[in-house]
């Protein structure tokens, strides 16, 4: 029967559980007290058990991610009605105007470290969707509806991370951000007045 895929190899695990007990008194004393070989079978018998509750995690984070619609946002072609779903959330290629704050093009929420989240760990991915903070410090944009997301559950947010970080890393640098005064590469979507908007009375 073939060694499952998610299953860590029998040697690494043993290699693994050696520098437990060298560094963990606590680890140490059960091999003492109940030997060796005992110990590293409980962990190969608990190793499919800790797959299954990550694949449980991913699965979840794909369900949650799908129903806030976060492709609409990050997928390329998505705004424009002819999704890319070769990219899927490989960063967007239509940006957001906002007034007096330039134009936003939704990222690469792939696992690609030069141009994705690949580099990013869970409680950064979390704190981003939860909060509009990225790692380096800078604030979200309100067209990240980082304050709806905030209601998420924590183990939600959790599983969203686990997913994004288990897709396939697509390579794509997304354009942009563009302040008020540069001239943005890509296209952009903005709200324009209209005949209703010019019959309103208007701030003096």
């Amino acid at each position: 029967m073939p060694r499952p895929k998610h299953l860590p190899r029998a040697s690494n695990m043993a290699a693994t559980l050696r520098i437990l007990v060298r560094h963990d008194s606590g680890v140490k004393k059960l091999v003492l007290r109940f030997g060796f070989r005992s110990i590293f079978a409980l962990g190969l018998a608990a190793a499919p058990m800790t797959v299954q509750a990550a694949d449980a995690q991913v699965e979840r984070g794909k369900y949650v991610v799908e129903i806030i619609g976060c492709t609409d946002c990050h997928t390329p072609g998505s705004l424009i009605g002819r999704p890319d779903t070769s990219k899927y959330l490989g960063g967007s290629d239509v940006g957001f105007a906002i007034p007096g704050q330039g134009v936003f093009v939704g990222p690469n929420l792939t696992s690609d470290k030069q141009t994705g989240l690949g580099n990013w760990t869970a409680e950064q991915i979390v704190a981003a969707i939860t909060e509009g903070k990225r790692p380096d410090g800078r604030v979200l944009v309100p067209v990240m509806p980082s304050q709806n997301f905030a209601h998420l559950t924590k183990s939600d947010a959790l599983a969203v991370a686990a997913y994004l970080k288990s897709l396939p890393p697509i390579s794509n640098k997304v354009p942009g951000p563009f302040g008020p005064g540069e001239t943005p590469t890509s296209l952009v979507m903005s709200v324009q007045p209209g005949d209703v908007y010019a019959k309103l009375p208007q701030p003096k």
